[in-house]
């Protein structure tokens, strides 16, 4: 997918890019039009607006400025990452984007390359900006050791949405808040739905992100939150080791999420887990709040959609999960003027009315607080009020709450689900899961330190 619209003339462009040692920069004029370069991973709806921003961009404020914009699609965020990596590596600045979108897979390589141009540095130039105006919560997000590194453009959070009709039938009137009480809810449930299919309450298989979530809402002995991994789920520095294996934390996730699959709430999958929910046959989905739209679309008013905070492992864990989604990272290759366009399409995508139209389109929650007052979202959240569901929670999620950040961040991914999913197919204990989880993982990061010391 790439949309490239070449627009010309203009005003002269400031520019705010610095050096890699991570100097200011006095901006400078423009000494003619500017071509970047986006790279994106968005599909479905997200796609279509982005096509659509691109194009708004590249005829308004880029028109103005002398910027020309070109969006290409890379794929997956982990195989945009994937691309990005042997750019990094290798020195070949020319053909890095100049804006791309990136996601928990690619901050590590980013945070550590020469070629980063942070929101820090753009905005020692850019003095007049206002940071306040973007929340709290996501653009923490996107902050490693004190340093800003990119602007959130695609705030999510995970959220339980449920099949309201079948929890009406079988008279349940509140969703579930933990582990305990959908296995209440599957005692209550018919074995079949209406088509003679298979009925399930739940169907997962824990992930990092997800893992992260149930950990994090447990207290911590010095805060409100645990952690996966050291260094505040790597948020203070590269990660070097597990601590939720030590600490306790895990053992008590195994052991919450094995009684409920030996309870028969639980269906132990990874895959398809949409295709269960839409065809009724699992009443709850773990999911982001960003696929609000493609759900209710598909669900097409079958049956009636609700929407509940993320499920505790137990009722002495706190309501919360950490903000997902994606934030936008700009380049420094060597050019003052293509850095300072990057930033002023950054600033453009996280505007009030472009973030209000994306929620809209797609579920994200706004990245900007004026985009709560937008016309275009408060009369989506009217319309669906599920869609305050995921903001409510935030606003209730301990501040001390991290999404983890780990160098092998595909390999613990599917480490993860592995490690779970072996205990409840192989039978074995969570004292057992634990000791091997440990293993496997702390193997990665050692492994990861190694191949990338310097």
């Amino acid at each position: 997918m790439k949309t490239k619209i070449i627009l010309l003339l203009g005003a002269a462009l400031l520019s705010a890019a610095c050096s890699r040692s991570g100097g200011s920069q006095k901006p400078v004029v423009s000494s003619g039009p500017v071509t970047i370069t986006f790279w994106h991973s968005m599909t479905d709806d997200a796609s279509q607006a982005f096509e659509a921003f691109v194009k708004e961009f590249n005829e308004g404020p880029g028109l103005e400025k002398q910027i020309s914009l070109e969006a290409v699609f890379q794929g997956q965020y982990s195989d945009a990452t994937a691309k990005l990596r042997p750019l990094l590596q290798t020195g070949q600045a020319a053909a890095l984007p100049d804006v791309m979108q990136i996601d928990a897979t690619g901050v590590v390589d980013y945070m550590n390359t020469e070629y980063a141009f942070s929101v820090d540095d753009a905005l020692a130039a850019d003095t007049a900006y206002d940071l306040s105006r973007i929340m709290e919560a996501p653009l923490k997000a996107w902050n490693y050791g004190g340093r800003q590194l990119g602007l959130p453009v695609s705030a999510s959070t995970t959220v339980m949405y449920y099949n309201k009709s079948i929890l009406d039938d079988a008279g349940i009137t509140v969703p579930p808040t933990t582990f305990d009480e959908i296995t209440g809810v599957s005692r209550r449930l018919p074995p079949v739905n209406a088509n003679n299919q298979s009925l399930k309450a739940f169907a997962q298989m824990p992930n990092s992100p997800l893992l992260t979530n149930w950990i994090g809402q447990i207290p911590g002995a010095s805060s409100s939150a645990s952690y996966v991994v050291d260094k505040r789920n790597g948020r203070d520095g590269n990660a070097a080791k597990l601590v939720c294996d030590t600490e306790g934390t895990l053992l008590s996730f195994l052991e919450a999420w094995k009684a409920m699959y030996d309870a028969g709430a639980l269906l132990n999958v990874s895959e398809g887990l949409n295709n269960l929910f839409l065809s009724q046959q699992i009443v709850f989905l773990v999911t982001s709040t960003s696929n609000l739209t493609s759900l209710l679309n598909q669900i097409g008013g079958r049956f009636e959609l609700g929407c509940a905070y993320f499920p505790r492992i137990n009722d002495k864990a706190n309501f919360g999960a950490t903000v997902s989604g994606s934030a936008l990272f700009m380049f420094n290759k060597g050019d003052k003027a293509k850095a300072a366009a990057a930033w002023e399409f950054v600033k453009f995508m996280v505007s009030a009315p472009v973030q209000a139209r994306f929620a809209a389109a797609t579920g994200y929650m706004p990245v900007n607080t004026a985009s709560f007052d937008e016309a275009a979202y408060t009369a989506h959240v009217a319309r669906y009020p599920q869609a305050e569901v995921g903001a409510k929670q935030l606003n209730e999620t301990s501040a001390d709450m991290m999404g983890i950040t780990v160098g092998p961040s595909r390999d613990f991914y599917m480490e993860i689900m592995n490690q779970v999913s072996n205990m409840l197919v192989e039978k074995k204990s969570p004292q057992e899961t634990v000791i091997s989880m440990s293993a496997a993982l702390n193997l990665l990061l050692d492994d990861y330190a190694a191949a990338n010391a310097r």
